[in-house]
């Protein structure tokens, strides 16, 4: 028996390949399913089943293709959702045959009303593994307000509610030496406290995961409620993709891999009122960009921020992209179900340029720089767009959050007249909200390289003692 997990950093998202004799099973697969296929087909197996653990928020899953390119069944927890693609509907307890493994069902709701996880038995007979999507982290569980965003009449509290009871009544009993494979690690906002481990013993998450110890119903329900955030806006979006389906990741390949022209880029950019992504490294961009684009780096949590900061799945995209890259770009938008990239800039920024375009730039500073700033006028607006929980854990005194998730209301804050010295972690963040904001015409921003990271290593500033987050969202 072979048990593979496919991660993807980017999402901070656990696929899995699971085979035995000839037969194989994928759960919660990538929009991008080429890999799985071609997988088992240097493996002399078939596909047998696509094991869904719950209609997913922050992307949008490779089910129905997988399903149409290999026959598979895909199969989901009890739900009473309509469908828009056959699938199998389980039962509890329900079991699957995976050449001389089994897979048997565990419907456990509470992230979501029809999460289950699936528990893994070997070819003698022997529980393995279990596959926990959403419903069981490392160190943490899944947020339980993510579905009332689609079911009206549920809350977090109910939810979290028919956690507690899934946790303990079909989870905690299981066997401590089961191999716990979730859906997710740290760098997810389906959790707020992940690990970063993508695995680990049911015995150990026992003794050292918060939500696993012993309390009651309404201390637990607190303790999964307390540090959540709002949620994405695209997470509703991606739910009902999953749901109802979407059209075919080669259909989108096809219509967003497009090369144009620097004359026909600039034409389509006109005309169409599509937004211009830039995914090059934030510094590359900063020393100049096609105007108006926004920077949303390839290299960090792309469809993260992407989800983010673009509202509208079917908001059309031109894309600005390395060179050899652009695919990829493409792929990663359709992760998260932004389909309608409609081309990119062939031959990249050096074709623009060369073509005697129009070219914006952004000021970027160092550290050092800023300190050299702050002691000529102590009374320079830093503007701080990491997560509140990360500003009040540590920043610099007198700077101002501003957090780059909510950039719509961050935006308020900011006077169109005055200069703002913008920074976030490292650099990736900041770049995002100062293409963003100069792209709606703030031009008096000027971007900090390197971040709070290098600001507080230059030991230059006066910042605030450290105090250990309670969540990471």
């Amino acid at each position: 028996m072979k048990i593979e997990q496919i991660y993807t950093g980017c999402l901070a998202q656990g696929a899995y390949y699971i085979e035995s004799d000839g037969e194989a099973a994928v759960i919660d697969p990538l929009r991008e399913v080429q890999p799985y296929i071609e997988k088992a087909e240097r493996r002399n197996a078939k596909i047998k089943y696509v094991f869904e653990t719950h209609f997913h928020a922050d992307f949008v899953s490779g089910h129905v293709d997988l399903a149409k390119k290999t026959g598979a069944e895909i199969v989901y927890g009890p739900t009473g959702m309509k469908l828009g693609f056959d699938a199998h509907v389980a039962k509890d307890g329900e079991e699957f045959q995976i050449g001389k493994a089994k897979i048997k069902l565990i419907h456990t709701p509470g992230h979501t009303m029809e999460s289950s996880c699936y528990l893994l038995f070997n070819e003698e007979g022997k529980a393995e593994a279990i596959f926990t999507g959403d419903t069981l982290f490392i160190g943490d569980v899944g947020r339980p307000d993510l579905a009332q965003k689609v079911i009206a009449d549920l809350t977090q509290d109910i939810l979290a509610g028919h956690l507690y009871e899934s946790l303990r009544n079909k989870i905690m009993p299981l066997s401590d030496d089961l191999i716990v494979y979730p859906a997710h690690g740290a760098g997810s906002a389906c959790g707020k406290n992940m690990s970063k481990e993508t695995s680990d013993t049911l015995g150990n998450q026992k003794k050292t995961n918060y939500a696993l110890q012993e309390m009651t119903k309404e201390q637990f329900i607190k303790e999964v409620i307390t540090g959540l955030t709002p949620p994405p806006a695209y997470f509703p979006q991606n739910v009902m993709m999953n749901i109802e389906g979407y059209d075919s990741i080669d259909a989108v390949l096809e219509r967003g891999v497009k090369p144009l022209s620097p004359a026909e880029f600039e034409a389509a950019a006109n005309e169409t009122g599509a937004l211009i992504l830039d995914t090059r490294a934030p510094q590359v961009f900063a020393q100049g960009f096609v105007p108006n684009s926004i920077n949303i780096g390839i290299d960090g949590s792309f469809a993260v921020w992407v989800g983010a900061m673009i509202p509208d799945l079917k908001q059309e995209i031109l894309v600005v992209a390395e060179q050899g890259r652009e695919e990829e770009v493409i792929t990663r938008l359709a992760r998260v179900g932004y389909d309608f990239a409609i081309g990119y800039l062939d031959g990249g920024m050096e074709a623009w340029k060369n073509s005697g375009n129009e070219v914006d730039q952004i000021q970027s500073i160092s550290a050092d720089e800023l300190a050299q700033k702050q002691a000529e006028d102590p009374g320079i607006n830093i503007l701080d767009v990491r997560k509140e929980s990360e500003f009040l854990s540590e920043h610099v005194e007198n700077a101002e959050n501003a957090p780059l998730d909510y950039i719509n209301e961050s935006m308020l804050k900011i006077d169109k007249d005055k200069t703002y010295f913008v920074h976030c972690a490292g650099g990736y963040r900041s770049m995002v909200f100062n293409s963003i904001l100069r792209a709606r015409g703030y031009d008096n921003l000027i971007d900090v390289k390197g971040g709070f990271k290098d600001i507080k290593e230059s030991e230059k500033f006066k910042v605030t003692d450290y105090v250990c987050p309670t969540t990471l969202l």
